[in-house]
């Protein structure tokens, strides 16, 4: 969120790291140029190559603090917490709250305002988002709306805000109206 290489997209390896880059990269021929925290840049090669990945032409020596350090072109992903959000939302109840986690979990409990534009088929998710508006993106915890976001900033959407700490945060802070909870097993 603080900051990246423009058009470049974010798939945290700490997160489901190889789940998410075979569902957001699906041509495993693609090349691949990693930007990754130094001295994790093997471990990322690695587990790559283990899905399948073996396109990787290289690393950026010194990860993203050398392109930073360079004085090159930065990007960055605007971020609110939850309670920043509620205040929004208590000041204009139209503003467009993003659910982007699969839509098992969004039917099982979401926030009452929010749409459902699942990270899993962000192809079809990227149709139903409209580029004149702002929409605050939020998943779980905070992996999933990161990655959905820095793809869509790649290809030329800047109206997207993350929300930190995602549905959890949102829950947690009580400001939000949330559906009834439904087992996801009874929707099977």
């Amino acid at each position: 969120a603080k900051g990246f290489i423009p058009n470049s997209i974010n798939i945290g390896v700490d997160g489901s790291f190889a789940p998410w880059v075979g569902a957001m990269i699906p041509d495993i021929k693609q090349k691949i140029l990693i930007i990754t925290e130094p001295g994790r840049e093997e471990e990322v090669i690695t587990r790559l190559a283990r899905v399948g990945y073996d396109f990787t032409i290289g690393y950026l020596e010194g990860g993203f603090a050398s392109w930073l350090s360079s004085g090159k072109e930065v990007d960055h992903i605007e971020s609110i917490s939850a309670d920043q959000l509620a205040t929004l939302l208590k000041a204009n109840s139209s503003i467009n709250i993003l659910d982007v986690r699969k839509a098992s979990e969004y039917g099982s409990e979401h926030i009452k305002e929010a749409e459902n534009a699942p990270l899993d088929f962000i192809n079809e998710s990227m149709a139903s988002i409209d580029k004149d508006k702002t929409y605050y993106v939020h998943c779980a915890g905070g992996d999933r709306s990161m990655i959905f976001v820095s793809i869509l900033k790649a290809r030329g959407d800047e109206r997207l805000i993350d929300v930190k700490g995602g549905f959890q945060a949102m829950k947690e802070s009580g400001l939000f109206q949330i559906t009834d909870y439904v087992c996801p097993s009874t929707m099977l």
